[in-house]
């Protein structure tokens, strides 16, 4: 995990490979949760019985935007910053869904602070974030991601 001080000392890694997130499994109580939430039930996701006779695989899968909204959740495991009042999501500049991630799959996020800039009482930081899937040669999701930080 990269720990800085301050957002000031965040800059220094712009450009740069931040580090890696443990693995997290992706479990039938997460997907169901998240359908919950969305009211997203389309049976891919949480008919487990179709999909074991229907899906590729045999197994459901977990939504897109679960992938995506794991990125915060993980990115703490990655990097901490000591010192500052608050952060606030910014945006999404990109995002892709480029795998499949079928229930019981492990994923891990890998984050690069592709770019860092001052923003009104605080900086913007652009994030290049890869979703890999464990076992797969293509990544779940890879997003770019903006956050904005206050001192």
């Amino acid at each position: 995990m990269l720990v800085v001080e301050t957002l000031a000392a965040l800059l220094a890694h712009a450009g740069k490979p931040v580090g890696v997130s443990a693995w997290r499994t992706i479990d039938q109580k997460t997907i169901d949760a998240f359908a919950a939430a969305t009211d997203d039930h389309q049976w891919i996701h949480t008919d487990v019985a179709r999909a074991r006779r229907e899906a590729p695989g045999g197994k459901t899968i977990a939504h897109g935007y679960l992938l995506l909204s794991l990125v915060p959740t993980l990115m703490a495991e990655v990097v901490r910053v000591e010192k500052f009042s608050r952060s606030l999501n910014y945006g999404v500049n990109k995002v892709r869904f480029t795998a499949p991630v079928a229930c019981g799959a492990r994923v891990r996020l890998s984050v690069t602070l592709q770019a860092a800039e001052a923003a009104a009482g605080g900086f913007r930081f652009v994030w290049a974030n890869t979703l890999e899937l464990e076992g797969s040669a293509r990544p779940a999701m890879v997003a770019e991601t903006v956050t904005l930080l206050y001192d």
